[in-house]
């Protein structure tokens, strides 16, 4: 996606640690022009999608944005952290965050997830993969197939790709960067 591309080297910054911050577009503030072209991009790439997943809070906004050009299909986020009122009945699997340095034991509950869903998972950033595999494993638990993954942003130098591809998933990412040792460099 050359609009995002084009963004991301204009409004991009990158930091130590490998860490690209796009607060201003993607994570903070939102591009809602962009937002919609990366649904549709998404839109594009997958079919007979019955529910979109994603997890809190980056991803939430273009899953919002792919369920519109997917027939306005019902987006589910996952959460990090359980309350009083969320503690029955769930899916669990764990989760480490690569840029919050932490570990989340994250949930969707039972009830928004059925054998009966296809499902697309989507999330903002690829690195690792954690989240992915997370949400992977929360899915299958469920019995739903998963039709395929859509990410915004991959840093197609760390292992994200390669473990969702290992766990036989389709991956499709708006953006794949190849470095950010030296400026920002695309695939």
């Amino acid at each position: 996606m050359e609009a995002l591309k084009k963004k991301i080297l204009e409004e991009g910054k990158v930091f130590p640690g490998e860490i690209l911050k796009v607060d201003s577009f993607i994570n903070h503030q939102i591009d809602v022009c962009l937002l919609d072209k990366i649904g549709e991009h998404f839109a594009s790439k997958f079919s007979g999608v019955t529910k979109i997943v994603t997890i809190e809070t980056s991803g939430i906004a273009f899953a919002v944005g792919a369920s519109y050009h997917l027939g306005k299909v019902p987006v589910v986020f996952a959460k990090k952290e359980t309350s009083a009122i969320t503690k029955d009945d769930n899916y669990y699997a764990p989760s480490y965050s690569y840029t919050k340095k932490k570990e989340y034991q994250t949930f969707i509950s039972k009830k928004y997830l059925s054998k009966n869903d296809r499902i697309l998972i989507i999330d903002d950033f690829l690195a690792t993969g954690n989240a992915v595999i997370a949400l992977a494993e929360i899915i299958k638990q469920s019995g739903a197939e998963i039709v395929g993954v859509g990410i915004v942003i991959e840093k197609s130098f760390q292992s994200g790709r390669e473990r969702i591809l290992k766990q036989g998933l389709k991956l499709e990412s708006c953006v794949r960067i190849k470095s950010l040792s030296d400026g920002i460099s695309f695939e």
